[in-house]
């Protein structure tokens, strides 16, 4: 028993032996775990009461997703904060030693974070200017995709191959991005359609106006339209140009499902295609 409790003085001992000075404190191994432990309770914490003022309190009110998640992690990152520097005070730590953490974090932020400052200060712009919300269907680099989330470091969109893809926040500000759905989630898309000469133009017109029409992914306004492009040497232009909401993250289907109309109309009406290289466009998901 003696021997008991000489090995529980002597691990008290080593757990509360000073061995790094911060300022006027000196930490112990156990400051170290007493700080530890109750930043990682802090972080589940903050975590939860984020998605709970996402998903429960403002998910009662029309403030928009992006909004809402960037409010969540405002008052986290507050949280986080203020919980971490009271947690330091009831230790026992000299707080007038974070200014020299402060310095430091400045010092290293001024030598190799320059693009994380970046990213951030472009994801506090993107947030409140909202040139991209949850929900936008864009396309940067030459790659389309939804936006899923938005945080203060990257923005993550979705492809239609549900591939996720992280933007660094600075892209969005620094460069060119094609935002579909930037005023409204209507868009219009236009399919060249090469016909025979042999085609009358305004029967032509009229049965890629009845395709249209009769489809349910397009709407009827705007109405669809047919523009004869030109006279060519190989054939007759045309393109048919529709508005859809429907099919905005999906336009190869719809031209997909265009294309098998029209053929079957054309068919059906005595309509030639031509066959002309210069018409093989695509349209990317």
């Amino acid at each position: 028993m003696h021997d008991l409790h000489k090995l529980l003085l002597q691990i008290e001992s080593i757990f509360q032996t000073p061995f790094l000075p911060i300022g006027k404190s000196t930490i112990s191994l156990w400051h170290l775990i007493y700080v530890l432990g109750l930043f990682v309770v802090l972080v589940w914490a903050t975590g939860w009461t984020k998605r709970s003022i996402e998903e429960r309190l403002l998910a009662r009110t029309n403030i928009d997703i992006g909004v809402r998640q960037t409010l969540g992690s405002f008052t986290r990152g507050l949280v986080l904060t203020v919980g971490f520097l009271i947690i330091l005070q009831t230790a026992g730590i000299d707080l007038s030693s974070i200014t020299v953490i402060v310095g430091a974090l400045g010092l290293g932020i001024s030598l190799g974070l320059q693009q994380i400052t970046s990213n951030f200060v472009a994801g506090v712009t993107i947030l409140l200017e909202r040139p991209i919300k949850v929900g936008d269907r864009i396309e940067v680099d030459g790659v389309t995709g939804e936006v899923v989330k938005i945080s203060l470091r990257a923005t993550t969109m979705l492809t239609n191959d549900n591939i996720s893809i992280i933007v660094p926040n600075a892209d969005f500000v620094k460069g060119k991005i094609t935002n579909w759905s930037y005023s409204s989630d209507l868009v219009r898309f236009s399919f060249p359609v090469p016909v025979a000469h042999s085609a009358k133009p305004q029967k032509v017109i009229d049965v890629l106006l009845d395709v249209a029409r009769s489809h349910p992914g397009v709407v009827a306004e705007p109405a669809p339209d047919v523009v004869f492009q030109e006279y060519g040497e190989k054939a007759l232009s045309f393109i048919l140009r529709v508005y859809t909401r429907d099919y905005l993250n999906k336009p190869s289907s719809l031209r997909s499902e265009l294309n098998l109309a029209i053929y079957k109309a054309f068919e059906k009406s005595g309509i030639a295609f031509a066959h002309d290289p210069a018409f093989d466009a695509t349209i990317a998901d």
